[in-house]
């Protein structure tokens, strides 16, 4: 089957068809990354739909849309037949929400009983606050996450949006979507994937629960190895009020730190001794203070240091590594990341980014069969909103 980006195009997933639900955050990051990577996402627009923001334009790239009044039995039963053809779905929506509208998991794997059926929340779908509104900031508070990320001076820092909505939420979504295809294809049984960013965040901290359990993570926040506690990994201000990042964690790479620093290796020897890290993250703290940012970047970029300047978005774009990569792209105005992971054989490719909600609306209707008096039909009583009626 062809992806939806590029029909020459054939990327590692371009035999899945999924559909989306349109929603916000984590279930089009999902939708994205699987067209990313050659799927064919057709996504379900409200029938009320307006242009995106330029985030979701960006997140809504690369997949056609179709906009349809879903309380309308006529557009129930065009979203049906799409259920019906297709390996995969994603909704992002409270629990009951699809149930209410008849396209709930029991109605959808009644329809197609290899359907995988994606499902993210910030709460899951059961449990005490499964009802409950939240974003993602609520999400990771609950998880111990939020208040271990920040300084002793600042309290918790809210990280972005990137742990609850993005990587908890969406990214493992798609995994989890993923590897339910994979399964259904030997079983020829569908299931449902219970995506809540309180687990998918959790998971993502895998290694420092067992730090913590196992008595390696002893201190409050900003006091551990990992969250800037230690001297030889951490976040440090330059000179000019910029910053640079030292992660220098084997021996080797310490011993490079201290000599570039010109620090004195004795001082410095009880590397993993934490009562010390305060006093010599000061000195270390001072060392750095002496340069610039961009002065320790010519002298320490590429060495055995492990360092690298911390840049904002524009000093990002145009970052010489980052350009050899090809790491960002530009379309319609907007600059985005481009997709990853990287593919050998099989490609992926950032198609369009997203236009009018239900610009594609006749074509994916035509190619269900529907003739242009079907869809004019659908369109007349307001089942299906096509982009002129906007």
């Amino acid at each position: 089957m062809a992806s939806s980006t590029d029909p020459a195009a054939k990327g590692p997933l371009s035999s899945l068809r999924v559909i989306e639900f349109g929603a916000i955050g984590p279930a089009p990051y999902a939708g994205m990354l699987l067209a990313d990577l050659g799927a064919e996402v057709i996504r379900i627009e409200r029938h009320d739909a307006r242009r995106a923001d330029p985030g979701h334009r960006v997140l809504g790239r690369g997949r056609r849309s179709i906009a349809l009044n879903l309380k309308d039995p006529a557009a129930l039963d065009v979203a049906r037949r799409l259920v019906a053809g297709s390996d995969a779905l994603i909704e992002g929506f409270r629990p009951g929400v699809m149930e209410r509208i008849g396209l709930g998991p029991q109605d959808c794997l009644a329809t197609n009983p290899r359907l995988v059926y994606g499902r993210v929340t910030g709460w899951g779908q059961d449990g005490p606050l499964a009802q409950a509104p939240g974003h993602d900031l609520n999400y990771i508070a609950l998880t111990g996450l939020l208040d271990a990320i920040g300084t002793p001076e600042s309290g918790p820092v809210a990280p972005l949006n990137l742990l609850g909505d993005f990587a908890g939420g969406g990214l493992l979504l798609a995994f989890g979507v993923l590897a339910a295809a994979l399964e259904a294809r030997d079983s020829g049984r569908g299931q449902v994937v219970d995506a809540a960013m309180v687990d998918g965040a959790s998971s993502l901290a895998s290694l420092i629960w067992g730090m913590r359990s196992g008595g390696m993570w002893p201190a409050g926040r900003g006091g551990n190895m990992l969250d800037g506690g230690a001297h030889f990994y951490g976040v440090f201000e330059c000179a000019d009020g910029r910053w640079i990042t030292l992660g220098a964690i084997e021996p080797p790479f310490y011993a490079a730190m201290l000599q570039a620093l010109e620090l004195d290796p004795a001082r410095f020897a009880a590397q993993m001794d934490p009562s010390q890290w305060p006093a010599l993250r000061a000195e270390v703290a001072a060392a750095v203070k002496r340069r610039s940012r961009d002065e320790w970047t010519a002298r320490l970029e590429g060495s055995d240091v492990c360092f690298a300047p911390v840049l904002d978005f524009d000093e990002a774009r145009r970052h010489p590594h980052n350009v050899a990569r090809g790491a960002f792209r530009s379309q319609d105005g907007l600059d985005f990341p481009a997709p990853a992971p990287r593919f050998s054989a099989t490609p992926a490719a950032a198609g369009p980014l997203s236009g009018a909600p239900g610009a594609e609306g006749a074509q994916i209707l035509r190619e269900l069969g529907i003739d242009d008096d079907g869809i004019a039909r659908l369109a007349a009583s307001g089942a299906l909103r096509l982009p002129k009626d906007r």
